[in-house]
């Protein structure tokens, strides 16, 4: 790579923002969220605000953008720096409305995100009741990955009080998150 780390990163943003290609678009997307996974980008990543280009992405019409920035954002969302920072720009609310993604792969990035971004303050948020209920449907999917994440998700981040409170809310309504495609 005959540029630098940053003026590669920065040549990719300024691409994704000049293109008008859908198709390239979607590429850069998918090229950062890879380089997201290497922890070494990460001071990079926030340096070009990837993470708000990552959360901006989640609201698209676009699926494939919007798999690609949830995944980027559960590649980046182990560090804590980027974990405090999806936590303050609010980041979690357009985390919960991927579950509602029928592309497999968002759903999955989410469910994990969710996860990494548990802490004693975002709790509240990122189990909030619809959160546990949704959980308790992926738990029931035929989808092994899904029902395996969402079983951890459960047991490892939820209290049995909230888990029985959703289960007993689920009974009496017909309204859901649908499961996502396979």
């Amino acid at each position: 790579m005959e540029l630098g780390r940053l003026e590669y990163l920065q040549a990719l943003v300024t691409e994704f923002q000049v293109t008008d290609s859908t198709e390239a678009k979607e590429q850069v997307l998918a090229n950062l969220a890879n380089f997201a996974y290497d922890p070494s980008n990460y001071e990079y990543l926030r340096q070009l605000q990837v993470l708000d280009l990552f959360l901006d992405m989640l609201t698209e019409d676009n699926e494939s953008l919007v798999e690609f920035a949830m995944g980027g954002l559960c590649n980046l969302c182990l560090d804590k720096t980027n974990k405090e920072y999806i936590l303050e720009a609010n980041g979690v609310e357009p985390i919960i409305n991927c579950l509602s993604s029928s592309n497999e792969e968002t759903v999955v990035s989410a469910v994990t995100t969710l996860m990494f971004l548990t802490t004693p303050r975002s709790r509240a948020q990122t189990t909030a009741l619809p959160v546990v209920e949704c959980m308790l449907r992926f738990s029931l999917s035929a989808n092994t990955r899904l029902s395996n994440l969402a079983s951890i998700f459960l047991q490892d981040y939820c209290s049995p009080p909230q888990v029985e409170e959703a289960r007993n809310l689920s009974k009496h309504t017909a309204v859901g998150i649908p499961l996502p495609k396979d």
